[in-house]
């Protein structure tokens, strides 16, 4: 008798360690923080996690409506086992399903064989690969470095072509226009001495 009541003492204080220890992550998850509870008595354990159990529903309303709805209706809650049909479909629109979807069949079949048939690879060639790591970063490196040194001495490059045409084309420009315009004004000049002469 006392193997029975020490053994039914044991089973009740493990129920409720184990529904002490969920209301103690539905708290955590819904208030960020859960409060460990000294250990007490059965009865008043028990007690402290209905009354526990009463407030989170109080403050979570969503968790009293489904208990109402557990206790109206617990069917609900309880999924059948795959391997009978759902009752509420009846045969036609089962098999309508199954026909629907019967064309993708051969093809998961195949990807599946697919997927069986690939080759594992070698794996002293992806340790060979996983090695060559730290050289493929070092080369990446050298190329960034690279790449801003082309950037930088694109950007001299410019600033000189620009120089050049600004102070030597343009300024030579600028020279033979001058030129240009002094041979005109003098052109001018001697054919009005020449028409001068003619006249007189």
């Amino acid at each position: 008798m006392d193997t029975m009541d020490s053994t039914l003492d044991n089973a009740t204080l493990s129920t409720i360690s184990l529904l002490e220890a969920r209301l103690l992550r539905v708290e955590h998850l819904l208030f960020g923080h859960s409060v460990q509870q000294p250990k007490v008595p059965a009865i008043r354990s028990l007690q402290e996690l209905e009354h526990r159990f009463g407030t989170l529903l109080q403050r979570v309303r969503v968790y009293a409506e489904l208990l109402k709805l557990y206790k109206s209706q617990p069917t609900l809650f309880q999924p059948p086992p795959s391997s009978e049909p759902p009752s509420e479909l009846p045969p036609d629109a089962l098999r309508a399903i199954v026909l629907a979807a019967a064309s993708s069949y051969p093809a998961t079949a195949s990807a599946l064989t697919a997927i069986s048939d690939t080759p594992v690879p070698d794996p002293e060639l992806s340790a060979s690969l996983a090695s060559l790591l730290p050289r493929m970063k070092g080369v990446e490196a050298t190329q960034l470095a690279q790449a801003a040194e082309v950037s930088e001495l694109r950007a001299r490059s410019e600033a000189v072509v620009r120089q050049w045409y600004e102070s030597d084309v343009l300024g030579y420009s600028n020279f033979v226009a001058g030129v240009e315009g002094r041979v005109e004004r003098a052109e001018r000049t001697v054919r009005r001495v020449e028409k001068a002469r003619g006249e007189i």
